[in-house]
């Protein structure tokens, strides 16, 4: 890889399997450079690989013993596969499809979790300063900032799902993977987490998957089309979604299934 892609590449994925068991492949064959700054919508019907492709890329599928991987992915021209999994998640952040804060910590505590759980020491003053810039991050410091030390159960969804994007932030990831973020939200709350996303896409490589079509087309500067674990199609946004190369992309993108 040149200098030049490897500055515009920030994941690279070569010739790349997932399987569950030994017969059949959930991710068959993916090739694929993610681009640095951009958000990239992951989209296909379900059970077709998608979720299995993103977790693959901070390697949340070896909790699960019974799933393997072929081939390589490598961030920043590193291969994922040489980093512990520490380095890798805090380089390559996870944000869920259902709102998860820590249920037994104060919103604060929330936001540095990462930095008590992997044993990183911090004077109270940085930690502060993380905290506010965080939430700022993810415009909810103006909600929060009377509540830090309040447990989050009162957020609203919206409110939580954000403060799960803080905690993800507040690390300084290269990359954030969101699995299907805002299908447990309402309408107003989904549009703010898809403008803070575009906002965020200034200091954040951003890889999403999405079953909503429109909100992919509305967020997204490239897009990948999956299909039984294969990757069918993958390009800018506005070219797929105005001349798709392959008709099973058109087929989907014309609601014919899904």
């Amino acid at each position: 890889m040149s200098n030049l892609e490897i500055k515009k590449t920030v994941l690279k994925v070569e010739d790349f399997y997932v399987s569950y068991d030994s017969d059949k492949n959930a991710v068959s064959n993916v090739n694929v450079d993610i681009k640095r700054n951009q958000i990239t919508a992951i989209m296909g019907p379900s059970g077709c690989g998608k979720s299995s492709l993103l977790r693959a890329f901070n390697r949340m599928h070896e909790l699960y013993p019974q799933i393997t991987t072929e081939g390589n992915i490598y961030l920043n021209d590193v291969n994922i596969a040489s980093l512990s999994t520490t380095d890798l998640r805090r380089k390559i952040g996870m944000v869920f499809q259902s709102p998860n804060p820590f249920p037994s910590m104060s919103i604060y505590d929330n936001v540095i979790a990462g930095y008590k759980l992997n044993g990183i020491r911090q004077k109270k003053s940085e930690r502060d300063e993380i905290v506010e810039k965080s939430l700022n991050d993810v415009a909810l410091w103006s909600e929060v900032k009377d509540s830090l030390h309040k447990r989050g159960n009162f957020l609203s969804g919206g409110q939580q799902q954000r403060l799960c994007i803080a905690r993800t932030v507040a690390m300084k990831p290269d990359v954030i993977l969101l699995d299907e973020p805002t299908s447990a939200l309402d309408p107003i709350a989904t549009l703010k987490i898809e403008e803070l996303l575009v906002t965020l896409k200034k200091d954040y490589s951003i890889v999403i998957v999405t079953h909503n079509m429109a909100q992919a087309a509305r967020l997204s500067d490239n897009s990948m089309f999956m299909y039984l674990g294969e990757l069918v199609e993958h390009g800018k946004t506005k070219d797929m979604f105005t001349k798709p190369t392959d008709k099973r992309t058109e087929e989907y993108l014309m609601g014919k299934f899904g």
